[in-house]
């Protein structure tokens, strides 16, 4: 099987680390891809929002299979343009595609199906939704309806504070994302990413991870796209995951089929377990970011295979796969000043220390590399250490001897990843 990747990220970079492993799979190419992607596959400059190119590569490449990392694509309608060219894609239309690029349309399916979520209202005028601030309490939840790379999300603890989000979305600070704006009910809980791979009529488990959004310990600091990751979590046990598949994910492939939008691809729940049970916080139409790296850290299986199968709509036949029994434990390095305005090409050294470490990984994200071979910072969030362990902490504490072997004084990462689950005794 001949395989295309598209995305340059650490989600992308574990991506390429399974499809590599996969025996199904002849050859593999990566757009845009990086330093660490380039070190295990041939990686092409082609941009993940330039259809018209990705498909051409793609025809030129006899590529059988496209496996699509970032949203970008997905919402530009690169599923699409592959249809047209009978080329299986691993990743929703364009249409399908706005259970996470329109916020608004995920809670007329919620509705629908009546899928427990926060309670909303959506508003496209900011007079009119800083006048709903006063009918409901704080901490107000403001949310950009469309896509924002993940740090389109405002917990506002003031009417202020709230009124000061409201204009800064529908001013422009997202682009057209914050044209719409959902404000939401404040949920209290601990939040449980689920993820669950379609075909368009079934689904199947997948695995559970827990991401930490918060750029500093102690959950302070704006919201991130993620700084850091472990899987398992020991709220999926078998009864919690039968229940939000029936409850959450197959109403919502239901619903999807009905509108005439069958959804194919990865569906990420993110949960929010709150005094009343679970309630979705949001749908990604894709692997999440830095979720993936550690349930590609566990997968065992044939992975092209599992999601060709996905891409063709036979689920019912696709290969046996498992996640394994390890724990896997992931800390992003971002740049300095992320996530607001990150500073890049800054030198960052001890790669190969890093890279060595036993049941260690090293991934790389926003990176790149000079012509004299120094590895430099090129993005926000930079590199991913991943640790691999019997437990959390054994985990946390082999991925932290990766981020300890690097150099690097213009980054900076959390130091207590895991830790609700590991105060617990986890």
């Amino acid at each position: 099987m001949r395989v295309l990747l598209v995305g340059s990220g650490g989600r992308e970079h574990a991506l390429a680390l399974a499809l590599n492993n996969s025996p199904s799979v002849t050859f593999l190419l990566v757009a845009p891809g990086n330093p660490g992607i380039a070190a295990i596959a041939p990686i092409n400059p082609v941009s993940a929002d330039d259809v018209g190119a990705l498909v051409q590569l793609a025809v030129a490449q006899r590529i059988d299979l496209v496996v699509v990392g970032p949203e970008v694509a997905l919402a530009a309608g690169l599923a699409d343009a592959l249809a047209q060219k009978t080329i299986a894609c691993f990743g929703p239309t364009k249409a399908a595609a706005q259970l996470e690029s329109s916020k608004a349309f995920t809670k007329t399916i919620c509705e629908a199906k009546n899928i427990p979520t926060a309670g909303f209202a959506t508003f496209t005028s900011a007079d009119q939704a800083i006048a709903y601030l006063g009918t409901v309490k704080a901490p107000f939840v403001i949310k950009a309806d469309g896509l924002a790379a993940g740090k389109g999300v405002v917990i506002a603890p003031d009417l202020q504070s709230a009124k000061v989000a409201i204009h800064e979305m529908v001013d422009g600070r997202f682009g057209g994302a914050g044209a719409r704006l959902v404000i939401e009910e404040f949920m209290t809980g601990e939040e449980v990413s689920f993820f669950a791979l379609c075909d368009g009529k079934r689904a199947v488990y997948l695995g559970s991870a827990q991401d930490h959004k918060r750029a500093f310990d102690g959950e302070r600091g704006p919201n991130t796209g993620g700084m850091g990751a472990y899987s398992p979590t020991n709220h999926a046990t078998p009864e919690f995951v039968q229940d939000i598949m029936a409850r959450f994910i197959e109403p919502t492939l239901a619903a999807m089929e009905k509108l005439g939008m069958p959804f194919c691809g990865v569906l990420y729940a993110g949960l929010m377990l709150t005094p009343s049970g679970p309630k979705l916080v949001e749908y990604n139409a894709r692997f999440g970011d830095p979720e993936c790296q550690v349930l590609m850290a566990r997968f065992e299986g044939d992975l092209a295979q599992l999601l060709m199968a996905c891409a063709q709509g036979r689920l019912d036949a696709a290969p046996q796969f498992r996640l394994s029994d390890q724990t896997a434990a992931l800390v992003v390095m971002a740049a300095q000043g992320y996530p607001e305005d990150p500073i890049t090409g800054s030198e960052i050294r001890g790669e190969v220390g890093a890279s060595a470490i036993q049941r260690g990984v090293l991934l790389h994200a926003g990176t790149r590399r000079d012509e004299d071979g120094k590895l430099r910072s090129a993005g926000g969030r930079v590199l991913n250490a991943i640790g691999l362990g019997p437990n959390l902490q054994a985990a946390v504490d082999t991925a932290y001897q990766v981020v300890d072997a690097l150099d690097w004084p213009m980054g900076f990462h959390r130091r207590d990843i895991g830790w609700r689950e590991l105060s617990r005794g986890g």
